[in-house]
């Protein structure tokens, strides 16, 4: 369900060859030892987090955040859940895969087609979080945040 909305899985390191990364949209990311690059997406119990985002920086931004946040930095709440059980980023990376489905929309515009579009975004990323539900019994890994703590919140507090 849902597999044709999505691009093919890139490499976490290869993301920027993903076209349309501009607009805002979902992203699926899955933590792997099997090659996924440029293999058709399709849901797998290697998912390990399923976002969104409508910021006017797009899935590229949105990306970069998650990137910035498993490299040390803050700014992306499912990637600092992520830091806590891998901190070692060179070997995250090497494992870590991403496709998303973007929703093509002007995100500056208050017009109601593009708000609608926004919306759309919004609910697409509840419904794939559902249906992920559906068929694993359980949230993505990461999505879990009662059962996922915060790098920033534990180990980082204690490193400052």
């Amino acid at each position: 369900m849902f597999e044709e909305k999505f691009s093919e899985w890139r490499l976490w390191q290869s993301r920027a060859e993903i076209s349309e990364l501009k607009y805002p949209g979902v992203y699926v990311i899955a933590f792997t030892k099997n090659k996924l690059s440029k293999i058709p997406f399709s849901w797998s119990k290697e998912i390990i987090y399923v976002g969104m985002t409508n910021a006017v920086s797009g899935l590229s931004g949105r990306l970069k955040q998650f990137d910035n946040t498993i490299i040390g930095k803050r700014g992306h709440g499912g990637a600092d859940r992520v830091r806590y059980k891998y901190q070692n980023y060179d070997h995250l990376t090497k494992c870590l895969y991403v496709a998303v489905s973007p929703f093509e929309c002007d995100v500056t515009s208050r017009q109601p087609k593009d708000l609608r579009i926004m919306g759309e975004v919004v609910k697409f990323e509840y419904l794939c979080l559902a249906y992920f539900v559906e068929r694993y019994r359980k949230e993505p890994e990461f999505n879990d945040k009662k059962a996922s703590p915060k790098y920033s919140l534990t180990i980082g507090r204690h490193a400052r």
